[in-house]
């Protein structure tokens, strides 16, 4: 019987030696240690008495390594709760799974459930995670009631999430939520305005699911993902999902109306799949449903590119190559107004290379350098020549308009500008030059020269 355990730790027991362990699933019999203060027995019926003890009590669990202290604690043999508070010092509870401190504790012993409550700081042994927020529901290990560790949590709080054992000084995820809810060292759950921050990524989303055996997180109602690097990049979609491995997020994956955005071009998909290395965003991946209306669609400052589905390379945040398979269409301008002149080019396939260019503030920006097509390519260009604008001068001459169908077309281009085009494979076209100026009208009120 638990109650007269109780007694008997109270007033003749001295601490017993504390083995075992909890994760063995030993259930919980409270053995007071020690009291610095005064006790009260108070027989509520025949067999039940509840027992109070005050001016600092020291506890543990029978036969494990648990211990529990407090300024004062309340022990209902009816209910089997167990009740710690805390007045100048904050309760104690030290298991092999968990350490905690709080305000006001309560353990249930026929469900070994521990509530604590006021500022709870709970942390992790296996992992290292922290959690502090305004309360802490704990169950634990139990053969016959449970064979895995849980805890909830409500009233936002936050957690300094760490996933590796043993706990190292690896810089954690600190993730807020309305509530979170963990299994085990390696699932976690969160709903209601949930956020995920360390110094490469910002995460958002109305609920998040973490399973790093799986090597899955999960963020639904309007999630949102933002790489802090020194080329950010942002995702966001229906549902996002985040490939996890050794602590790291390896993949950010947007489900439905995916739309991502970097320094340089802006990409919408049905899905986008971006790759990560060293906190840095090195691959992107865009596909849609097959059908007209959810195609993959990369835009940057001067070109575009839509197919049905997309790879984009950018190396360190970089963008240097992007491939476009299936019905490829793309368009460029020579610069950033509002010109007629722009130029364009189809095939089965493309593929897009771009170089690192100072711009006239000296800012390093991405120049498209090459584009081929493949497979039934077509393309309309204008070359301009160096004496001519981009525009029609006053003279009315204007550039050059190429037209040309091949197997294979390879545009070269410097800056921003065609340079040479290679049709190959059945090739023909179209070459138009612009029309000469026209003569200047006589003078009509010259002096006609005398006939001889």
């Amino acid at each position: 019987m638990i109650v007269p355990l109780l007694v008997l730790a109270l007033v003749q027991r001295p601490p017993s030696p504390q083995t075992g362990d909890t994760a063995e699933g030993r259930p919980c019999v409270v053995v007071i240690d020690s009291v610095g203060g005064r006790t009260q027995q108070v027989e509520v019926r025949k067999g039940e008495t509840n027992i109070f003890a005050g001016g600092g009590v020291l506890a543990h669990c029978r036969g494990t390594a648990s211990t529990l202290s407090a300024d004062s604690v309340a022990w209902f043999a009816g209910i089997g709760r167990f009740d710690m508070i805390g007045q100048r010092h904050l309760v104690h509870i030290r298991d092999s799974a968990l350490t905690l401190d709080a305000t006001t504790a309560a353990y249930f012993l026929h469900q070994e459930r521990l509530e604590a409550h006021r500022n709870v700081v709970a942390v992790n042994r296996a992992t290292g995670s922290v959690l502090r927020g305004p309360n802490l529901t704990y169950y634990r290990v139990v053969k016959g009631i449970r064979d895995t560790m849980e805890m909830y949590a409500s009233g936002r709080p936050t957690i300094d999430y760490r996933a590796s054992a043993p706990p190292d000084s690896a810089e954690p995820y600190v993730i807020v939520a309305d509530r979170v809810r963990f299994k085990g060292n390696d699932r976690m759950w969160g709903g209601g305005k949930v956020t995920i921050d360390r110094s490469d990524v910002a995460a958002r989303g109305d609920s998040m699911q973490l399973d790093q055996a799986a090597g899955l997180g999960v963020l639904i109602g309007k999630p949102h993902v933002q790489g802090k690097g020194a080329h950010p990049y942002t995702l966001v979609g229906t549902r996002i999902e985040l490939g996890l491995e050794s602590r790291e997020i390896r993949s950010v994956k947007a489900l439905g109306q995916g739309v991502a955005t970097g320094t340089d071009w802006r990409l919408t998909a049905d899905t986008i799949h971006l790759t990560l290395e060293r906190r840095k965003l090195q691959h992107a991946f865009a596909w849609g449903r097959g059908d007209s209306t959810s195609r993959a669609k990369a835009v940057s400052a001067l070109n575009t590119i839509d197919a049905d589905s997309l790879a984009l390379d950018t190396p360190d945040e970089v963008l240097t190559e992007a491939r476009a398979f299936r019905h490829a269409f793309s368009t460029s301008k020579k610069d950033s107004s509002k010109t007629a002149d722009v130029d364009w080019i189809a095939g089965d396939s493309l593929t897009a290379r771009w170089n690192q260019a100072a711009d006239s503030s000296g800012a390093t920006k991405s120049q498209l350098r090459q584009i081929v097509a493949r497979g039934a390519a077509r393309s309309l260009s204008h070359i301009a020549s160096a004496k001519d604008s981009v525009a029609k001068d006053s003279a009315g001459k204007g550039p050059a308009i190429d037209y040309s169908r091949g197997q294979v077309i390879d545009i070269a281009l410097k800056a921003d500008k065609v340079d040479r085009i290679v049709v190959t494979g059945r090739a023909d076209g179209v070459h138009l030059e612009p029309a000469p100026p026209k003569p200047a009208p006589a003078d009509s009120t010259a002096k006609q020269p005398a006939k001889p």
